[in-house]
């Protein structure tokens, strides 16, 4: 596996010790930060330690930086298009992790290896941010990435895409967003969104908030969730699962104790409404699941079939050939 640089791990350690008192032993406090920051930890995988710094994109794609979704610093997005007219085109709208407090829209682990993917195939990508803990929390959040989804699908025609042709994508914190507006789609509807094909959430650990903290959990979840059991039922993906929910894939990591076993008892509830679920295991860490997706692979194509089984325009621009 990829390992971070020495100085980010030992920095990722330190934040862990300091954030862990009382609840973990020193010595537990490092590890379970140095394990986050080698992508091995529950939601957290130390996001906001990665480098972030521009570089040059893939021949053929171009980016409109920036694009404001509301008036709040952090209501921005990235898009991604083909350099070429494209006209129709399927749109994957991306929310990045980091423990719901940390993150961005242009870490290398969220953008490169995806756009390098299926840009260059006639998709549109957008990568957004969303307002962290503590100025909004999991609520709050999920409300601006359907704002987000909101805005892109306005724009969409101008863009070359389709607004109807939309899967949303998410890692960690931000599968748990999209998982949960994509098991309860109404509100965002309400916000004025169209109906999207479905969601791909990469490897969340918080299908079920409530059993999360009514167990042993890290204080990162505290901080996230608070201490209100109808807060946690509000944003607990699998509480809010209605037989409208969207289809969804969830990829989990089995080198992590919770995340499958918790993509699974979503898998079942949702069986017991009609709504499809289906879970992907990989042996891969927390962050590689995010980071690799992408690259030319069993994982890449596995997680392509069930986006093509969405639509037959997202199978077409996934069987064509990439275009520089």
């Amino acid at each position: 596996m990829a390992f971070f640089p020495a100085h980010i791990c030992l920095l990722s350690a330190l934040i862990g010790a300091l954030a862990f008192p009382g609840a973990l032993s020193a010595s537990e406090s490092a590890r379970h930060s140095l394990l986050a920051g080698l992508g091995r930890s529950s939601e957290d995988g130390a996001e906001g330690g990665e480098n972030n710094t521009p570089r040059a994109l893939p021949s053929g794609v171009r980016v409109l930086t920036d694009v404001a979704y509301g008036r709040e610093a952090r209501q921005r997005m990235d898009v991604y298009l083909p350099a070429r007219k494209v006209t129709g085109a399927p749109v994957i709208l991306m929310v990045h992790g980091g423990a719901w407090r940390l993150g961005d829209k242009g870490m290398r682990s969220v953008v490169d290896n995806k756009v390098a993917r299926w840009v260059s195939r006639g998709f549109i990508f957008v990568s957004t941010n969303y307002t962290l803990l503590p100025e909004a929390n999991p609520e709050e959040q999920a409300h601006d990435v359907g704002q987000a989804l909101v805005l892109v699908q306005s724009r969409a025609t101008a863009w070359g895409a389709d607004a109807t042709k939309f899967i949303m994508m998410g890692h960690s914190a931000g599968a748990h967003l999209v998982a949960l507006l994509t098991a309860s789609p109404a509100a965002t509807l309400q916000q004025g969104a169209r109906p999207w094909l479905g969601a791909v959430a990469l490897d969340s650990a918080a299908f079920d908030v409530t059993q999360v903290m009514a167990g042993r959990h890290l204080p990162l979840y505290d901080r996230a969730f608070g201490k209100d059991p109808a807060f946690w039922r509000r944003v607990s993906p699998l509480h809010q699962l209605s037989a409208a929910a969207y289809p969804l894939l969830a990829v989990c990591s089995t080198r992590r104790a919770d995340a499958c076993p918790q993509a699974h008892g979503f898998e079942r509830e949702a069986a017991l409404l009609g709504v499809r679920s289906t879970v992907l295991e990989q042996d891969l860490s927390h962050r590689e699941i995010n980071q690799s997706l992408g690259l030319d692979s069993g994982y890449t194509r596995a997680v392509e079939a069930f986006m093509g089984s969405l639509d037959p325009t997202v199978q077409q621009a996934l069987l064509s050939r990439p275009v520089d």
